[in-house]
């Protein structure tokens, strides 16, 4: 049994008397006990040893004492075990020297065997778990299958990602043909998490929000909803679309336990679009970690209020950003667990 298991309550639906938090990509790059071993070991090496994504993954419980901790790991190992190179370079981000271009290019991309290409996440799994000792819940995660595609067509980053909608839009069966092998594997990867000891798992479309409304629900949604239909009998599903609050209304039919929001969205409309009965997650802005701590615990205070204690994790809009000083995210945390309502 876990000894602080609000996370959970708060995805059941249950009556709390603050919500709980934690903080997208709280493991890594703010903090200075990761930047040691950022120094040591390059970004996929950090990925893919057990004992060095384990201790990532802890760093900020240690620090911080969020009530939920969320494996280090990357949406790209999925490409790498679905036979797409990928490398993570210098200044440029991640770097796919072969991208998917056209349809003879699928011929190269398997749905891999989880254990066999992946085992070291499941290792860093167990890893974790014994290190957590039961106090909080473990988080698993991947990327949306749009969002991978998105890569595996640009072969890198992109500020619109025009690259990855033409091949959807001039070659649409390729596109929904790699759509389906990237979320058979991604259902095949959640589902060895949960076994290996995952509480919860959150689906990431950090793209979705390039999309139309209408291309949203063919080219993305449709196979976030078979990841839902696969894990949601198994455990609790945090589906998150950035830029996507058009989509909400469908999302809260889904089966996820939770919906991710992020701060183009008040706290108000998201309850409203959601119909006000499903959890949601988020959504302050992570770039507001930069105002003075002070400043930080009130805006927390408010958002909390705006969105109520119930169905309600408190989060950042999107991941936490490199520079923020590592005071203002303590002050994040701090306002939630001082939470007392007015």
């Amino acid at each position: 049994m876990l000894k602080n298991d609000l996370f959970l309550k708060a995805l059941r639906g249950e009556s709390v008397d603050r919500p709980p938090v934690w903080m997208m990509r709280q493991a890594g790059r703010y903090l200075p006990e990761f930047l040691q071993i950022k120094a040591k070991y390059d970004f996929f090496t950090r990925c893919q040893t057990p004992e060095l994504a384990s201790e990532i993954t802890v760093q900020p419980i240690r620090r911080f004492g969020m009530d939920a901790a969320i494996l280090f790991s990357d949406i790209l190992v999925i490409p790498q075990a679905m036979n797409i190179d990928v490398e993570m370079k210098t200044g440029v981000g991640p770097w796919l020297p072969q991208p998917i271009r056209e349809v003879k290019d699928l011929d190269r991309v398997i749905v891999p065997d989880i254990e066999e290409t992946l085992g070291y996440v499941m290792e860093a799994i167990a890893m974790t778990k014994e290190k957590l000792n039961n106090e909080i819940p473990l988080i698993g995660f991947a990327g949306s299958p749009w969002t991978i595609l998105c890569y595996c067509v640009e072969g890198q980053g992109s500020k619109n990602f025009a690259m990855a909608k033409e091949f959807c839009f001039t070659q649409p069966q390729a596109a929904h043909q790699l759509l389906q092998k990237i979320t058979d594997t991604t259902i095949a990867y959640l589902k060895e998490k949960v076994k290996a000891g995952v509480n919860a798992v959150q689906v990431f479309d950090s793209w979705g929000g390039m999309l139309s409304p209408t291309d949203y629900q063919e080219f993305s949604w449709k196979y976030i909803q078979q990841i839902i239909d696969a894990l949601k009998d198994e455990t609790h599903v945090i589906a998150f679309g950035k830029g996507c609050w058009f989509a909400l209304g469908s999302m809260a039919k889904s089966g996820a336990s939770a919906l991710g929001v992020d701060w183009t969205c008040s706290p108000r409309h998201a309850r409203h679009l959601t119909g006000g009965n499903i959890t949601l997650q988020g959504n302050f802005d992570p770039s507001r970690l930069f105002s003075p701590p002070a400043e930080i615990k009130k805006m927390v205070k408010q958002m909390i209020d705006e969105f109520g204690k119930d169905r309600y994790i408190v989060n950042l809009g999107h991941g936490i950003l490199p520079n923020v000083p590592v005071q203002n995210a303590g002050a994040f945390i701090e306002a939630v667990k001082e939470y007392g309502g007015t």
